[in-house]
Formats: structure tokens, sequence, C-alpha cells
């Protein structure tokens, strides 16, 4: 049997298999101890770390277009609404999204991070042109080839997101997750524009993928379907159990409200049903000057299903 040293965390759909209680034929996950996923998704990219690793979807795509050897797996372990993600001061002169042209709006960590790019997607379908704005970044990119476009800035000095939100500096910031009382989400009723865009696009926003490198697909083809059916095979007891009430977590709460709305598996696997949100995905990339090139899902997928 061998082992695969595996970076992911537990969540309703993983905990099967770092309990063990399902495994990839022939294979054993030995699940790191990360306590940060995003430090490891650095480690990743800029090492290959880890024979298996959960990925945020951006930088995933940012890192193949940059060269680094590794393919995903049509696994989504994380998908969520960002409507909220852009916050903005509750007084403030900022009252919807185009009033952002031409200000300045700061990204919690690098220009490429998922949900800064699905946030930024939101603010774009509200009528505001992302070129308009100036995005200071309060971090640097897990791919260190890549360079974002003109518009985007490093926040530079010590000061927080929120100090700089406090202190008028931005006019708002996306994906900080700011907590206090003077800061609202910039949409309004975040949740409710989340499933509206499901109900009408049928778009339910991915975050994570699942990689595995290139080299270990090289030496081993049968890996790819072993790993694909045991992490699709831990999602499926979550979704049942989903289906059976469970309720335990925030994102138990929104997959269950996703199953109620779709009357169907909220985290679909592979690529047939996860095509329009992908697709929608590789657009905001293209869009937001993340991509250069246009993508071929062939190329980026491990065709497993």
């Amino acid at each position: 049997m061998r082992d695969l040293s595996t970076l992911t965390r537990r969540q309703g759909a993983t905990s099967p298999l770092i309990d063990g209680s399902v495994r990839p034929a022939g294979y054993q996950l030995r699940v790191a101890e990360e306590p940060v996923l995003v430090k490891g998704f650095r480690r990743m990219v800029r090492g290959l770390e880890y024979d298996v690793a959960e990925m945020a979807l951006t930088t995933y795509l940012t890192a193949k277009e940059h060269g680094v050897a590794f393919t995903a797996l049509p696994i989504f372990l994380v998908r969520g609404f960002h409507h909220g993600a852009t916050q903005v001061l509750r007084e403030g002169r900022i009252h919807e999204p185009a009033d952002l042209s031409g200000g300045r709006v700061g990204v919690n960590r690098g220009y490429t991070v998922t949900t800064g790019v699905w946030g930024r997607a939101a603010l774009a379908d509200a009528g505001l042109d992302l070129d308009s704005v100036t995005w200071v970044l309060s971090g640097d990119e897990h791919v260190a080839a890549y360079a974002p476009p003109s518009n985007v800035v490093p926040a530079g000095g010590e000061r927080s997101l929120e100090e700089m939100l406090m202190a008028g500096e931005l006019d708002a910031v996306v994906g900080a997750g700011i907590d206090h009382p003077d800061v609202v989400p910039l949409i309004a009723d975040p949740e409710a524009a989340g499933m509206q865009m499901l109900r009408d696009r049928g778009i339910f926003p991915i975050n994570h993928v699942v990689v595995l490198r290139d080299q270990l697909l090289r030496e081993d083809p049968d890996v790819a379907v072993a790993v694909y059916e045991a992490f699709a095979e831990a999602k499926r007891r979550y979704v049942a159990d989903l289906a059976a009430g469970l309720e335990e977590t925030e994102q138990d709460r929104l997959l269950r409200r996703v199953m109620d709305v779709t009357g169907a598996d909220p985290l679909p696997y592979g690529l047939a049903p996860n095509r329009d949100v992908i697709e929608e995905l590789l657009d905001q990339a293209a869009r937001q000057h993340i991509l250069a090139a246009p993508v071929t899902l062939g190329r980026v997928f491990v065709p497993v299903s």
C-alpha cells in the first residue's frame, strides 16, 4: 500500500478520509497537520511538498499557467457565496458597488485569492467597472511569478485592512471578514443575493479543488481514479447526513439551503455538473487579468469522471 502525503482539513466532506473510514483503494492518505491551510497552499505551489493537496481554485489555475507541475482532480471541497465579501463603513460614502469607481479597495492577502475573485465578480455583476478601482493588497501572491495589473498595489506598512478602512484610507475591503459594528456588507442581504444567483443562473461558486503532483500521475496512473473515488465516497456519506438533517456548522446550514433550492447534491464532483460554474470563474479570472491565456478544461483537470 502506497502512502500519499496529503494536505487537507477536517470538514464534512473529508472527515471519513481523515478518520480512515474511507481510503483510496491501494493507498494510504497521510494527512499533514496544517493549522493554517493557506500556508500549505503556498508550500505546495512553491515546493510541491505533498502528493495530494487541497488547493484554492484560482491559485491552482494561476500556478498551472505559470508552469507548476500539478494537475487538479474535479473534486470541489469548498463552495460558498461571496456577495458579503465586500465590506464598507456603515456611515461612509459608499452605498452601492458603482460608488467604488475611482476608489481604493483593500483585498485580503493576494489579488488571485479565490474569495477575492468571486467577491469582485459580484461587484461587477452589480455594475462596477473593476478596472476603475485601485485594489490594495494586504499580502503577496502564492504564485511568485504572477504579475498583477497596474491597478493592483501593495498596502505597505504595518496596519491592517481594518485599520485602513476605519481611517478612511480605503473605501471598502474584500475578503477581510471584519467583525465591527461600524462595518457592514456593501451588498445588502448577501446570502439572499447568492441564493438568487443560484436560482437564476445555477452558479454555486467553487473555492477549493484537489491537486496531484504531475510526477506522481506519471509514475502511477491508477492513483487519480483511486483518490477521486475515495473523496467522492467520503462526500456521498456527508451529503447523506445532510439529507438526514445534519446541521451542526455554518457549512452544513448553507449546503442544506442549497439542497432545498436545487433538490440535488450541493457538492457535486466531476466536470459535467460543474462546467457552468468553472467557466464562470475562468471568465472572471480573465476579466480580472489573472489568467493571460484561454484555458481548456481537459488540460487543467485529470479526466477521471
